[in-house]
């Protein structure tokens, strides 16, 4: 059977918020760009607190006005918990120049602004049409399926796959490389969580509690702007797997565990959403590019969610992508290791370096130290609000070397 055959410039394959940046930097750029989108917004997508170097991306993609209209909840830093000890960050009050606040956001409605902002700025947007099978190359092709059943081909300059957790290319091209980060998993959902006026808890930051009693189990706390807040808790499998019981009764079980959360939430409403759960979310590729495409966002690479680093880096690849096709089609030559895959992977080894120091406890005791340093606090709140490629912060240029000083000072 012969398939019907259409022509793009750049196909992207996800409309979330990597693809959705991407097409709107594209369109500015006047590329013709076709998003593929497999399943209907609005859907659910988890990922929902922001780091306000994001707003950098959202502006320069020309969909500020969209997302500001919206009405998501504001949130200018993030606050942290562990038994009797509170810290809390600023993200206005930080090193690196820039955006110091931005939003906690519904990821259903915030993907959904996102896509029709692409949409109306001219990207050829198609809900429900699902990618079959991809072919790289010099002019790559991939075979799609629509809402109707029906299969054709597109043929493209080139892809870029935003398929986020589907990683849409690393299966389908052999790509996947194993984390090296412990099987984690999260179990998580939405509350209406009546927190009351007086009970000293921020609206306007993350709350991120840690187990008192295991220094690698954690909580987030993100609350919305319709009175819900987002909950859930990142552990080891092995530990989420003492719980007995429905995923809503395992869930309650550990957050009970923590005295601020059974406290602030003791007149939550549970059940307005379902309990979800993702094990071993972290992963890799062999490489973030090859013959006519490059990946974005979690396509890519995914660390954890313990800092909200997802979505700014989901926007920082969609930028450095966009950058080397004007260059493409400028009739440069582009190299898209050095200028694509370095620059990204930059920014995620500093991301890694906090993150497995926060595992291993070391980064706890420098947030709840009693004694530091205004001008560090600073650069480390500057990592905290995503400006992990600024290279003029020490803590991201020496990222490791840096960290592991701080930590052998505030151990002693």
């Amino acid at each position: 059977m012969t398939l019907s055959k259409e022509r793009t410039q750049v196909l992207i394959i996800g409309a979330g918020p990597a693809g959705s940046v991407a097409a709107a930097m594209l369109r500015q750029q006047g590329r013709e760009v076709v998003m593929l989108e497999r399943e209907q917004f609005p859907r659910f997508s988890i990922g929902e607190s922001l780091l306000p170097q994001s707003m950098e991306y959202i502006e320069a993609a020309g969909l500020l006005r969209d997302v500001v209209e919206a009405g998501f909840q504001y949130k200018n830093g993030a606050a942290f918990v562990r038994g009797e000890r509170h810290t809390q960050f600023d993200f206005r009050d930080k090193f690196s120049s820039g955006w110091g606040t931005t939003y906690q956001v519904q990821r259903a409605d915030f993907d959904h602004v996102l896509a029709k902002g692409a949409e109306r700025m001219g990207a050829q947007l198609r809900f429900r049409h699902e990618v079959l099978a991809v072919e790289p190359g010099e002019t790559p092709r991939v075979t799609v399926r629509s809402p109707e059943g029906e299969e054709y081909v597109i043929e493209a300059d080139f892809i870029l796959d935003a398929s986020g957790f589907a990683r849409l290319l690393p299966r389908l091209l052999e790509l996947e490389a194993p984390s090296n980060f412990p099987a984690r998993g999260a179990i998580f959902t939405h509350v209406q969580d009546n927190i009351a006026a007086d009970a000293g808890f921020d609206r306007n930051k993350i709350l991120i509690t840690t187990h008192p009693e295991h220094v690698d189990v954690w909580y987030w706390t993100i609350p919305f702007s319709n009175g819900r807040c987002s909950l859930g808790v990142v552990a080891e499998k092995a530990f989420l797997d003492r719980y007995p019981g429905t995923d809503m009764e395992r869930l309650q079980a550990i957050v009970g565990e923590a005295p601020n959360l059974s406290r602030l939430l003791a007149n939550a409403e549970w059940g307005v959403m379902p309990v979800r759960q993702i094990m071993g979310y972290s992963s890799n590729v062999k490489s973030l590019w090859g013959p006519g495409y490059a990946l974005l966002g979690n396509a890519g690479e995914f660390l954890d969610p313990v800092f909200s680093s997802g979505v700014t880096i989901a926007f920082k690849s969609a930028q450095l992508a966009s950058d080397c096709l004007a260059r493409k089609y400028a009739g440069e030559s582009v190299d898209w290791e050095q200028e694509f895959a370095e620059p990204l992977r930059g920014g995620v080894k500093a991301f890694r370096t906090f993150v497995e120091s926060w595992y291993a406890g070391g980064f706890q005791k420098i947030i709840f130290h009693e004694s530091q340093q205004p001008e560090i606090r600073r650069m480390i709140c500057s990592i905290l609000a995503g400006y992990a490629w600024d290279r003029s912060n020490p803590y991201v240029a020496e990222s490791a070397r840096r960290l592991a000083v701080l930590e052998e000072i505030c151990g002693a």
